[in-house]
């Protein structure tokens, strides 16, 4: 490069750095004339600086016009809705038949024969199996006879007059007595050898042949009486002054998830349990088709007329030292609202709060509110200001 254009390159630069000295650091001018620089040069940067600077405030002062003339934060809101908490219940449990008996023999011995299958309706009362009783047929008819003995004897007796005969008479009573008591006990063993249904209802899987040996333990079959079903479930403590013996509710078979089953509750426990904090309760549901089974699980609903609470977006909850709270919106300025977290649901959570319906509250933009101070609601017209005011009725 030449050397005029280096010289004149060098002034273009050293100019320009004393004219953003002088614009940037106040008290640049005075200085720079101390030490010698002539006064027309520091005219100039000090007319560069004021253009600069009017340029600047015109650009300030374009911008404040577009943003409405306010350095308000702005914020987006979200109305306040109403929502119901503790309205429905929703449990699993299990069902059981209604009546359910494991059939046992009174006593032991061999099986002579079984007279049901599995699946078979019983009716109460019905002998489902047999021991051998030919020993007990036989001291049953031992007995009879006895009976019949002691009763001739009794009859003789009673028709003669003297003193001594009616000693024998009485003998001959307490004989009789004795004869019809030793039959009663014949029968009865002879009883016990027939296994007998104690319920109605429908037998279960027979786990014994005929020819076995069982005893008093030995099961012969489970009857299930399953016109009904009980479905025990267990409910959070809330719930423990909501519900009473007898009210409605309606229950879905996982099996079975199309078919919905009305029903009431038939129990309810004593006690909270202390370890899952939850209360016992036990429903009774119909089942007239018998398409239920023992041994189902359930969905047990129930219906409640519940407690209504403010509900707000997630993201409107702020929490300090103080706890919960949310920024409400009133008149323009923002206002700070304790809260209390009652449920937490996806896209809501409800409070207790001074809050009413259609309240706004801040959900973003939350870090600029403070309390007290005015902001602007994005997607909302700003008010208009004094001076646009006049300007408008000047027009």
């Amino acid at each position: 490069m030449k050397l005029w254009k280096q010289i004149l390159t060098s002034v273009v630069v050293i100019f320009a750095g004393l004219a953003l000295c002088v614009w940037l650091v106040p008290g640049t001018a005075g200085l720079l004339a101390r030490a010698g620089v002539p006064p027309k040069v520091l005219g100039i940067a000090q007319s560069g600086e004021k253009t600069a600077a009017d340029d600047a405030s015109g650009g300030n002062r374009r911008g404040a016009g577009r943003r409405g003339g306010s350095s308000d934060p702005l914020v987006v809101v979200q109305p306040v809705a109403l929502g119901l908490v503790n309205d429905r219940l929703s449990a699993l449990g299990t069902g059981e038949a209604i009546q359910s008996v494991s059939v046992t023999p009174q006593v032991s011995g061999l099986l002579s024969e079984v007279l049901i299958k599995s699946g078979d309706r019983v009716e109460k009362g019905d002998v489902i199996a047999r021991l051998d009783n030919e020993e007990q047929k036989i001291a049953r008819d031992q007995a009879q006879v006895a009976l019949n003995s002691a009763t001739e004897k009794s009859q003789l007796y009673t028709n003669l007059k003297s003193a001594v005969s009616r000693i024998d008479a009485f003998d001959a009573d307490i004989a009789l007595q004795t004869a019809k008591l030793a039959l009663r006990n014949a029968e009865m063993e002879l009883k016990r050898r027939d296994v007998v249904a104690p319920i109605a209802g429908i037998a279960g899987i027979v786990t014994v042949n005929a020819g076995d040996y069982v005893t008093t333990t030995t099961s012969i079959a489970t009857i299930d009486d399953r016109s009904e079903l009980l479905v025990d479930f267990w409910v959070p403590e809330r719930f423990t002054a909501l519900i009473d013996v007898g009210q409605p509710l309606n229950a879905t078979a996982v099996a079975r998830p199309g078919d919905l089953y009305e029903g009431t509750v038939a129990a309810i426990d004593n006690r909270i349990d202390q370890a899952s904090r939850t209360l016992r309760v036990r429903a009774k549901i119909p089942n007239s088709d018998d398409d239920l089974r023992a041994g189902m699980a359930f969905t047990v609903g129930m219906n409640f007329a519940g407690e209504q609470h403010p509900a707000v977006d997630p993201l409107a909850i702020q929490w300090d030292s103080s706890g919960a709270y949310v920024w409400r919106i009133v008149d323009g300025k923002a206002e700070k609202v304790a809260v209390r977290v009652i449920q937490r649901n996806p896209d809501s959570v409800m409070v207790e709060a001074e809050l009413a319906d259609g309240d706004k509250v801040v959900t973003e933009g939350v870090q600029r509110v403070r309390e007290g101070r005015g902001v602007r609601i994005d997607g909302e017209q700003p008010a208009a200001t004094k001076g646009d005011s006049e300007k408008l009725a000047a027009g």
